[in-house]
């Protein structure tokens, strides 16, 4: 059984960082990442949220009924601040602001970006021209829709590195990690980073080095998005 790196630990909820290529849930007899959880720490856990089987990173899971209920409560309220990395092959349309549009059902499960604006999908991005044909991101989305940030970056003309379904060029691995969560739980607000599962191309030095200077992103200055 793979073993789950424990990021933290609360009475009400863990954080675990998730591997790239585990399934969320258990399918055709392979254990996913909620029952993997369950059985290495002996707990009874609820997801709260998901990440496709290529996204590595972090992952909340609440120890209770009340804590779950809070937890998609701050979720539907767009109040969890996500922050994940992605490279990608290719220079992008434009290098940082907005990814904004419908999600719109394509062919074989896979999803595109419409032109409309009726329910988006939105998200904030910074982008960094690192290495030759190595581009990194800095991903903020502000909804939650499936493969929202695969759709948003290829839509860009810069699909993510081993993201084969959205045109990316192969890899050993889809080059999508969750690494920052923030959010308020009772009076606290907490924060959570995890640059661990960053194996391949995210260790090359200069990509490394640059990840390292975003290790908090809760503190870059995303503009600031315009209620509607």
């Amino acid at each position: 059984m793979q073993k789950l790196l424990l990021v933290a630990e609360h009475s009400d909820f863990i954080v675990v960082n998730k591997p790239s290529g585990i399934n969320f849930h258990t399918e055709s007899g392979e254990l996913g990442l909620v029952e993997l959880a369950r059985q290495q720490f002996a707990l009874d856990l609820w997801p709260v949220h998901r990440l496709d089987k290529l996204t590595s990173g972090l992952l909340l899971l609440a120890k209770n009924k009340s804590a779950a209920a809070r937890f998609q409560e701050l979720f539907s309220q767009g109040l969890v601040n996500k922050f994940y990395l992605a490279l990608a092959s290719n220079k992008p349309k434009k290098k940082q602001g907005l990814i904004k549009g419908d999600m719109l059902k394509a062919r074989n499960g896979s999803w595109k970006l419409g032109h409309t604006n009726d329910n988006p999908a939105i998200t904030q991005f910074f982008s960094f021209a690192l290495l030759p044909k190595r581009r990194l991101f800095l991903l903020k989305p502000h909804t939650g829709r499936t493969h929202q940030l695969r759709v948003a970056l290829k839509s860009l003309g810069a699909p993510i590195l081993g993201d084969t379904r959205y045109g990316g060029e192969a890899a050993e691995r889809g080059y999508l990690h969750a690494f920052g969560l923030q959010f308020n739980w009772g009076e606290q607000s907490l924060h959570y980073a995890a640059l661990d599962n960053l194996d391949g191309d995210f260790e090359r030095f200069e990509i490394a080095e640059k990840i390292g200077s975003l290790a908090k992103p809760w503190e870059v200055a995303f503009p600031q998005l315009k209620r509607s």
